[in-house]
């Protein structure tokens, strides 16, 4: 009886531990969520072997119509399935950037016989393709789509000219370093256009260009223009420092240079020469479009430079003052940037991601000497540099995102914002490495010059740094602490902590350290340079430091500083001006009426448009115009004088 009875009390344990079961199993399949497909293999990591063979790639350009680019590679097959990739990470934009948005046609053939290709699931830059048995050799053709309009990406390609950027126009295959993939590149240009680069051509019949072969990432690294209408112009010291401004423009009249115009840029050469006291290329290209259909470029490279502005920058040299450091950034990028780089800026291959977090040294450093060898050629005066530092710091201190956000963050932003425009720049901060690293280069400067006694400068840096391996392409690279040590073999301090404390942390005010050390006080007044009266560009003309925005000669507003009057009156990005105080908006009457304010107590009244609304805005603002300037302090030794003499 007790048997039995404890048979079935071990039945009874035994359904219930069942059922216990089935409800947590059915729990767990009531809360059960999808599980994640596998991903595909990986890519094949860049391996430093060479790759078998070399890939021919022959770029037409004569359809200049449709502003169609037609590609045709061949390239030499290893055995076994190949991925090829569209550059992604372009060097100098920082961020992966590579327009396969504007890839299009991509056609495989072995032997004339099509064959199946598939891009890859995840990582849209890469194509799969499994050559037949046998076959000695791919051929791959596709097409660029130049863009038409602005909206759709920089004007590259246009009726007269055209900037041949190497990265869109090439696959190639994965698993191998740039450096170790050769190719032999060739274009077709239209009838009668002339070119440069930094390419040396083997031959030419023509239109038709075939240039020596060259590694991947000096493929890359020498973009091509082209265009109708060019002009060459010998910048060279002497045989052994060769350079040239290569010069293409929409019309033929915008490619004459004043003899003096000639002489200056002949200075930069000179003045780049003496700081570095080294150059690492063969022989130096300016690839430079005066054009006012092609968009605006400055693009950095080792031999070369692509660079592109406004039409009249001969013409009209009064009006581009603001603009004049494009070259000298630019050339100063092939020491530093190019034949010296952030160890995790270099990379193996074009699809690998790049690190940022020097570039504060990479641009930042380039964009100081950018100035200061512009005024030292004379491309600037010493009045107008001071004019530009001087509205640089004027800037940040009517931008209030340096409370939230260290200088090193914004080094990520070409990575964010792929070098999208931005709302509210002023307070999410853009690409502030540029000019707030410039202000810190120049507190370095000033303090090394203190230290020593005005016995060493920065260009005892730059000559320490940069003058290694003269004649040298190679590139070598660098890491923070190789900077701190350097800077320590000029003058010994705790270089570190000086760039850590700027660079890292937050600082709400901008450094102005070497404004002062250099014997000036930033001060803000009515007076308007000359220079800037003359200044024109479709972003117009900046009040930052008074109500608050820009705005262009037709009245778009183009920046509200955050936080500023004009941005408590409900301005914004976008806006359009119409009326001033009831008169139809000119630039002039705006600064009349921002005077006129400064002794009355009523709002300045705006009519303005946005999204098809007309709106009145109050602007309340009676500060007057307030131009920033550098004032000379008496009494104290002009240390930015003496950096910006020849």
């Amino acid at each position: 009886m007790n048997q039995i009875s404890s048979r079935g009390g071990a039945r009874i344990a035994s359904a219930a531990a069942v059922c216990a079961l089935a409800l947590v199993l059915a729990a767990r399949a009531q809360y059960a969520g999808p599980q994640p497909a596998p991903l595909p293999p990986p890519i094949p990591a860049p391996a430093d072997i060479a790759y078998p063979g070399t890939i021919a790639l022959h770029v037409d350009l004569t359809d200049v119509a449709h502003r169609v680019i037609s590609v045709h590679e061949t390239i030499p097959l290893a055995g076994g399935p190949l991925t090829l990739l569209y550059p992604q990470w372009i060097p100098g934009n920082h961020s992966p950037t590579g327009p396969i948005d504007k890839f299009a046609g991509l056609v495989v053939t072995a032997d004339g016989r099509r064959v199946p290709w598939l891009r890859d699931r995840v990582n849209v830059y890469a194509f799969h393709v499994t050559p037949p048995a046998g076959a000695k050799t791919l051929d791959v053709s596709f097409q660029y789509l130049s863009p038409l309009e602005r909206d759709e990406g920089r004007i590259s390609f246009t009726s007269r000219l055209v900037d041949l950027s190497w990265n869109t126009v090439v696959l190639y295959p994965a698993g191998y370093f740039s450096r170790r993939i050769e190719f032999a590149p060739s274009v077709r240009l239209p009838r009668g256009w002339k070119f440069a680069t930094a390419l040396t051509a083997q031959s030419q019949n023509g239109g038709d260009v075939v240039f020596q072969p060259v590694p991947l990432n000096t493929l890359v690294d020498s973009p091509l223009y082209a265009g109708v209408n060019y002009a060459r112009y010998d910048l060279s010291t002497g045989p052994g420092n060769r350079v040239f401004l290569d010069v293409f423009a929409d019309t033929p009249a915008e490619l004459a240079a004043t003899p003096e115009e000639l002489r200056l840029h002949r200075n930069l050469a000179r003045e780049a020469q003496k700081l570095f006291a080294s150059h690492h290329y063969d022989h130096y290209d300016f690839l430079f479009a005066l054009s006012d259909t092609m968009g605006g470029e400055g693009l950095e490279h080792h031999q070369s430079s692509e660079d592109a502005t406004r039409g009249n920058y001969f013409t009209d040299w009064t009006a581009g003052v603001a603009g004049r450091d494009l070259l000298a950034h630019e050339y100063t990028h092939s020491w530093n940037g190019k034949f010296r780089r952030p160890f995790d800026l270099w990379t193996p291959n074009f699809n690998v991601p790049m690190q940022d977090d020097l570039l504060w040294v990479y641009e930042g450093l380039t964009q100081y000497y950018g100035y200061v060898l512009t005024a030292r050629s004379g491309l600037r005066t010493p009045d107008e540099t001071r004019d530009l530092i001087a509205r640089v710091a004027a800037n940040f201190e009517a931008s209030p995102g340096r409370r939230w956000r260290p200088l090193l963050d914004t080094t990520n932003q070409p990575i964010i914002s792929q070098r999208a425009p931005v709302p509210w720049t002023s307070w999410l901060r853009g690409e502030d490495y540029y000019q707030e690293s410039l202000l810190i280069w120049l507190d370095a400067d000033t303090l090394l010059r203190q230290l020593s006694g005005g016995r060493r400068s920065l260009d005892d840096f730059a000559k320490r740094f940069y003058g290694i391996d003269n004649g040298s392409y190679v590139t070598r690279t660098y890491t923070f602490d190789d900077v701190v040590a350097a800077m320590n073999a000029v003058q010994p301090y705790d270089w570190a902590e000086f760039f850590r404390r700027r660079v890292d942390q937050l600082a709400v005010q901008p450094p102005e350290h070497g404004i002062v050390r250099g014997g000036y006080r930033l001060v803000y007044n009515d007076i308007e340079s000359d220079w800037m009266k003359h200044e024109s560009g479709p972003r117009g003309i900046t009040f930052a430091s008074s109500a608050g925005f820009s705005v262009s000669p037709d009245g778009v507003l183009h920046e509200v500083f955050w936080g500023s009057p004009a941005f408590r009156a409900g301005m914004t990005l976008g806006m359009q001006i119409l009326a001033v105080d009831g008169e139809a908006f000119t630039l002039d009457r705006l600064r009349a009426a921002i005077r006129q304010a400064e002794h009355e107590s009523g709002p300045i009244r705006l009519l303005v448009q946005r999204d098809g609304e007309y709106l009145t805005v109050a602007l309340d603002y009676h500060g007057g115009l307030r131009y920033p300037h550098l004032e000379r302090v008496a009494g104290t030794p002009d240390l930015l004088g003496a950096i910006l003499q020849p």
